[in-house]
């Protein structure tokens, strides 16, 4: 049958094409009719043969039969492609608009959505989900249609010629629906569901793992990093296995019985034609079963993949409407950022979504205008939390973050992006030219500003390597930038954004000594004057700042400058023992 849940569902996304999809599924019902006058036209033909055997001369009907199977199948064909054609147009359309709409509805959901569902994920589900769709509409659709037509006429003709082989024709078919059933059952849309999240975790723990193994390879940490996504092939691979294993049996009996029908009928007609009063009848009538029950099997074959790929279609519907629920953070844009940019963070608490542990836990703290603070604690503090939520990646459970006395939850995400610049550990850059990945720090940059933006960078070496010069094309013809030039780049964008407010976290996590030399100068550069948070893990680099504030386990823990802090002899104070200890060991090394 066909899911009307699932049809509304698309219908939604169709505008009138709509309408090309209902007229595609009529003709495809008249397609899937007119396909079986020519067998019975064929049969005809056969049987006027053996009524005037051996005087063939008189068998003047079957020139007419045959022309008749000719152009009733032509028609068919016809009507068909008609079907198809508005299906596939339908289809090409109603994918589009899933896309677009998914598309632009994602562009409005917070940063931190995309943190918590990975790339991969979402290429997977905007992409493939509208495929599957996609795929239905334009072939299963009409199928399945005139697959529910077909069995009316084949119930009548079944039982138009010998009832008593019409039954023998219908017993395998029954018993082939007792063990389809047993395949797509009341488990079959959760089965196909857990399938598709397993392909969607594998393919997303897939591109995080390709997209980091330049570092990994660097930090030598292959075997730990694969870890991951070698868990979610093992987990796909037991799901699978699993799966395909309990439908091993009911698809074998299946496969057995529907490719049975000719085994049942020549054994019926060895019984049937000895009691039969005239057996030249009987042959002929068992002929029409012979030519006619073919369709059977093309009929439940059609139900069989129709009704598979309409559970897909719809899980893959559901996972777009899913992400379509995904509400963006509200904003009343009553306010904007004027000059000041004080950060004052207040009793905020937050929780990650689908966790129980909270991240944070009633923190405070001040960034003042135009200073430097940093964040230090143990991994998973919740010292990059506290820099997300001050861009706002999501909002806060309980508390207030505002810039500049006022909340950010009253400022539009345009003002509040206009305001901000990132320097994350892993900047990816686009598969565009150097220009264009650093002008998209301000689109709008005059030439003038990019070329003081590239020198503040330290920028120029990198440039000069490339015949092209700015116009060389990032991940083309062997040209790429190693970890350390990509940060320099993503400095030259935020340098010409030329934000007054700064988000670092570790910055020369991953370069090499060279690159991390010159970081630091273009760092200095992009934070001078500005309001600057500093997420560090090289203590060494913070140690100079007035402001250090110490996360752990997502409370605050300790507050001050560096001499401060050792004198509290507390978390920092061991901190920075061990990391005197690590940076021995690396000298001795050397030495």
């Amino acid at each position: 049958m066909i899911n009307k849940n699932l049809m509304k569902g698309l219908f939604k996304f169709a505008g009138r094409h709509k309408y090309l999809t209902i007229a595609g599924m009529i003709f495809s019902a008249i397609s899937a009719i007119l396909s079986v006058v020519p067998i019975i036209m064929i049969w005809l033909c056969t049987a006027e043969v053996i009524d005037t055997w051996p005087n063939f001369q008189d068998a003047t009907s079957i020139k007419t039969y045959a022309w008749m199977a000719l152009i009733f199948s032509v028609i068919s064909i016809l009507v068909y492609f008609a079907a198809l054609m508005c299906t596939h147009f339908a289809a090409f359309r109603i994918a589009k608009n899933m896309r677009i709409e998914a598309l632009t509805h994602l562009m409005k959901l917070p940063l931190g959505y995309f943190n918590e569902s990975g790339s991969g994920k979402l290429r997977r589900v905007i992409d493939e989900s509208s495929g599957h769709t996609e795929t239905y509409l334009a072939h299963q659709l009409p199928d399945l249609v005139g697959a529910m037509v077909t069995p009316i006429a084949v119930l009548i003709l079944l039982f138009t010629f010998n009832w008593k082989m019409g039954l023998i024709s219908i017993a395998p078919i029954i018993i082939s629906f007792l063990f389809l059933f047993q395949m797509i059952g009341k488990d079959h849309a959760q089965n196909i569901k857990n399938y598709q999240t397993s392909l969607e975790n594998m393919n997303n723990e897939a591109v995080e793992y390709v997209r980091g193994i330049p570092v990994v390879k660097t930090f030598g940490q292959s075997i730990f990093s694969f870890k991951k996504f070698y868990d979610t092939i093992i987990q796909y691979r037991d799901f699978a296995v699993t799966y395909t294993l309990r439908l091993r049996r009911p698809m074998s009996f299946y496969t057995l019985f529907i490719n049975a029908i000719p085994i049942f009928l020549v054994l019926g007609s060895i019984f049937l034609i000895s009691t039969s009063p005239t057996p030249k009848k009987f042959f002929v009538d068992f002929l029409f079963y012979v030519f006619f029950t073919p369709i059977c099997f093309n009929m439940m074959n059609k139900i069989m993949w129709s009704s598979e790929e309409s559970v897909k279609a719809e899980d893959a519907l559901n996972r777009i409407n899913e992400m379509l629920k995904k509400e963006p953070l509200k904003e009343t844009g009553k306010a904007k950022l004027k000059g000041n940019f004080d950060i004052s963070i207040k009793d905020v608490s937050f929780t990650y979504p689908n966790s129980n542990n909270k991240a944070l836990s009633n923190i405070s703290l001040e960034i003042p205008q135009g200073t430097t603070t940093a964040l230090v604690g143990p991994s998973g503090g919740g010292k990059s939390t506290t820099a997300m939520l001050i861009a706002r990646f999501f909002d806060v459970d309980s508390g207030s973050i505002s810039i500049g006395g006022v909340d950010i939850r009253d400022v539009t995400e345009k003002d509040l992006m206009s305001n901000i610049s990132f320097v994350f550990q892993d900047n990816h850059l686009f598969k565009a030219s150097i220009l264009e990945n650093i002008m998209e720090g301000k689109p709008d940059a005059t030439m003038e500003e990019v070329t003081y933006a590239i020198k503040a960078a330290h920028c120029e070496d990198i440039i000069a390597k490339f015949e092209s010069g700015l116009s060389t094309v990032v991940g083309t013809k062997g040209v790429y930038l190693s970890g350390g030039e990509v940060q320099r780049i993503a400095l030259a964008r935020a340098i010409l954004k030329d934000s007054p407010i700064i988000l670092l976290d570790e910055a020369t996590a991953f370069a090499d000594p060279e690159n991390e030399y010159e970081i630091q100068l273009a760092l200095k550069e992009l934070t001078k004057d500005k309001t600057v948070l500093v997420i560090a893990h090289r203590l060494s680099t913070i140690k100079n700042v007035s402001n250090i504030h110490v996360v752990s386990d997502g409370k605050l823990m300790e507050s001050g400058n560096h001499r401060e802090l050792l004198e509290k002899n507390c978390l920092y104070k061991s901190m920075w023992d061990e990391y005197q200890k690590a940076a021995s060991w690396k000298l001795k090394e050397v030495i």
